[in-house]
């Protein structure tokens, strides 16, 4: 080969390996045999005969210095479904819409002139089901399985480069909102367990943040809380050293594999038998806090009484005094009141009045890890294991009578408001207190999403649910399988899946009401083309910072700065942290393809540390007048209205341009707890009806979605899956409708005519034509 063949081959062989390098594949056989080259010195990139001397050929030929360079990879991949096993499908799904439509057609072209009505009310019943069971098919015509790279995302964040020579990490913050109303229905340990495998999580410490969201103000509560944070103590750096999983110390210790397991460490089986004996004691210290916290109160109320007594007789000169009653309050261990619910609720002590709480359990982390040590007092042996806890803080938001408190969307509101000042995490993560993290890397999981290339029109990544104790025949369908497994996937292969209430990854930008980047572009409205050369330039001449931010009925291209307060309320402390939480949560700009992103190393900085005047202003953003007159839970944050409010939050995201994912991990990312009898599942499944005709016949029906939105893809098809109840109970009734004694028979002539008297005959003739 003559050498410009050579060269040639050259440049052959390197643009194909660049577009092998996109999904990290690299063919060094065929690299090897195209250039002749050897590894060493004489390789394809330095050629033995001296083809390339200075980075240049005797030709002119510039050095290919890409291959030098370490390739760009992706961090998240899309998988198709194999053509063998969809391919049958898709035919089936269209067999059934051959055979629905010939059906169809049957039922209107015969009515029965006899009963009228009930063919008509048959009718529409089955043109309605017929058209929500389209719905339900078509999104499965392309599903879709996606899967992530973590060591691809080590190696972009957390990897020392010339742009982070320490190596420190360089992922966005992640704050994670637990919520809780009543420890009676909701029991204390379970949230404690949840927060511990949060806490626990194999995720950087010093961007890691938990807030408990305690909507009923109880002391029980609070104080198991502060247990959860003690024994974190010895339960994190326990996870961290031998590497534990799951990270909830309940589900844990009843394992029933072998513990033992893949474990190497000599001191394994001794550190496990004292951490649990900790965990017993502590399950011990939480079942015992009710007792605990009655007997110091009646102590202290019994003092209070005596005292006041002692001041009745001093100021009555030894007449005689009548016993003093006073309310009976609820004490903390301090000696002081508990501001929130008592047990016997009073004025401003009461679950729908008492004041607001934060409380930091955990203070933030230092920046630098804190390596334990084998000290004595210690223990398990915590030597070269980071002994660092993450940001946990309690927090039970103001509530006042004349107030409407909007339930479980409120309080997360409020937890956003707060976090947005304490931590202000440019992601959000959202778990039910019965859901805890079954796999510690969930996190990072989600993260490769959303830090990949286009990550930055992503509002959420929503993981499935999964269960635990329910019995092996699932008797009340808790599993979901079909929802979970089949419908979620297919909605991914669109504009993404539905928001569930648990288990979601959220981009805070996003729930702040803004659009998506270069939604104008993507996305120009019907409007566009009567104002597309002023509107097209003023985008173009916008910097992509100021970009990033836009409300979505905003006439300016800018975001307007004055029109915040109004939207999100006066406290200049969440007004400021808005960009911050913008800028922090793009990706890695790190290729040529990637837009809105950021330089990296950019977040290897250190956290500010809290202060009194931090904290207060966190507190003022949780009272029950902050909301008036803002648009909190209109179109900022969780919306209100609804009791599905998940639904329509996730709609409105999507409704503004926005994309979701799913995320299926193979360990299960989360795991929760399932209603275990037949009421409880009832009251489930009544709610997610009850909420689908309040959204349909609302403003947030998808029908009326703007062009930003998919009609098929998104929050349409479960919208239409519990609506039609009355439809269902009406279809129900016809048969034994048209049996019932009472109703006389309409296909007769002779109104003498006996139901009983009737041949058999006349009543088959009635049931196939009547629409039955």
């Amino acid at each position: 080969m003559s050498k410009m063949g050579r060269r040639l081959s050259l440049m052959k062989s390197t643009k194909s390996a660049l577009m092998r390098s996109q999904t990290g594949d690299f063919d060094h056989n065929r690299w090897l045999f195209e250039t002749r080259g050897t590894y060493g010195y004489g390789n394809a990139i330095w050629p033995s005969d001296g083809g390339f001397a200075n980075g240049k050929s005797d030709d002119g030929v510039v050095e290919p210095t890409e291959l030098m360079n370490k390739p760009w990879r992706p961090l998240t991949r899309k998988l198709k479904i194999p053509a063998a096993v969809l391919s049958p499908y898709r035919l089936l799904i269209f067999v059934r819409m051959v055979v629905l439509g010939l059906f169809l057609a049957w039922r209107v072209n015969h009515p029965n002139n006899d009963a009228i009505w009930l063919w008509g009310m048959s009718v529409v019943c089955e043109i309605w089901f017929a058209f929500s069971w389209l719905l339900d098919q078509l999104p499965k015509l392309c599903p879709v399985n996606r899967s992530t790279d973590l060591n691809v995302l080590k190696d972009k964040f957390e990897t020392p480069s010339p742009n982070n020579p320490s190596g420190k990490s360089d992922l966005p913050g992640v704050d994670v909102f637990v919520s809780t109303a009543d420890p009676e229905k909701e029991p204390p340990l379970v949230t404690a367990n949840t927060i511990l495998s949060i806490l626990a999580a194999n995720y950087p410490v010093e961007k890691l943040a938990c807030y408990v969201s305690d909507d009923g103000g109880a002391l029980l509560t609070f104080e198991a809380m502060a247990e959860a944070a003690s024994f974190a103590n010895i339960w994190v750096p326990f996870c961290r050293k031998h590497d534990i999983e799951p990270r909830n110390p309940e589900s844990y210790f009843n394992l029933k594999r072998d513990p033992y397991k893949n474990k190497v460490k000599s001191d394994f089986v001794k550190d496990r038998r004292r951490v649990k004996r900790e965990y017993d004691e502590f399950k011990v210290r939480i079942n015992g806090l009710p007792d605990s916290i009655r007997r110091r109160s009646d102590a202290y109320h019994a003092r209070e009484e005596i005292k006041a007594m002692k001041l009745e007789r001093q100021n009555r000169d030894d007449e005689p005094v009548e016993t003093v009653k006073i309310p009976k309050a609820t004490w903390m261990a301090d000696g002081t009141h508990w501001p929130g619910t008592w047990t016997d609720p009073t004025v401003e002590h009461s679950k729908g009045d008492h004041a607001g709480i934060i409380q930091v359990m955990l203070k933030p982390p230092s920046d630098e890890p804190l390596l334990g040590s084998a000290d004595d007092e210690k223990l398990i042996d915590l030597t070269d294991v980071d002994i660092r806890l993450p940001l946990l803080v309690y927090v039970s938001r103001e509530k006042r009578p004349g107030y409407d408190h909007n339930k479980k969307a409120g309080a997360m509101n409020a937890l956003v408001r707060a976090s947005a000042i304490m931590s202000n995490g440019p992601f959000i993560l959202n778990l039910d207190c019965d859901h805890y993290i079954y796999n510690s890397q969930a996190m990072r999981e989600g993260m490769c999403f959303m830090m990949d290339r286009g990550g930055d029109r992503l509002c959420y990544v929503q993981f499935p649910q999964r269960f635990e104790g329910i019995d092996p025949s699932d008797r009340y369908a808790n599993h979901n399988t079909v929802f979970f497994d089949v419908n979620m996937r297919a909605l991914d292969g669109l504009q993404g899946p539905v928001y569930v209430g648990t288990g979601c990854l959220f981009r805070r930008i996003a729930l702040y009401g803004f659009d998506p980047p270069r939604s104008k572009e993507n996305h120009p409205g019907c409007c566009s083309y009567c104002f597309s050369r002023r509107k097209h330039s003023s985008i173009a001449n916008t910097p992509e910072e100021n970009r990033a931010l836009r409300m979505g009925d905003s006439d300016d291209e800018e975001m307007n700065l004055s029109l915040l307060p109004k939207r999100f309320g006066n406290s200049t402390f969440l007004i400021d942290s808005i960009p911050v939480a913008e800028f922090q949560g793009r990706p890695l700009a790190d290729h040529p393809a990637v837009k809105n992103g950021r330089p990296p190393g950019a977040l290897t900085i250190a956290r500010e540390l809290l202060d009194a005047s931090t904290v207060a202003e966190a507190i003022s953003v949780i009272s029950c007048w902050y909301e008036d007159k803002t648009e909190w839970g209109q179109r900022v944050g969780w919306i209100y209205g609804s009791v599905t409010e998940d639904v329509v939050t996730g709609y409105r995201m999507h409704n503004r341009g926005w994309k979701s994912v799913y995320c299926v991990t193979k360990r299960d990312a989360f795991r929760g707890t399932a209603p275990i009898n037949l009421t409880d599942r009832l009251h489930q499944v009544l709610r997610w009806a009850t909420g689908s005709v309040e959204i349909f016949f609302s403003r947030n029906n998808a029908l009326l979605a703007s062009s930003r939105m998919k009609l098929t893809a998104t929050d349409c098809i479960p919208q239409c899956w519990n609506l039609p109840i009355h439809l269902h109970l009406s279809y129900c009734l016809l048969l034994p409708s048209c049996t019932f004694p009472l109703l006389r028979p309409v296909h007769c002539s002779d109104s003498k005519c006996d139901f009983s008297s009737l041949p058999v005959d006349h009543h088959v003739d009635f049931v196939h034509a009547g629409g039955a």
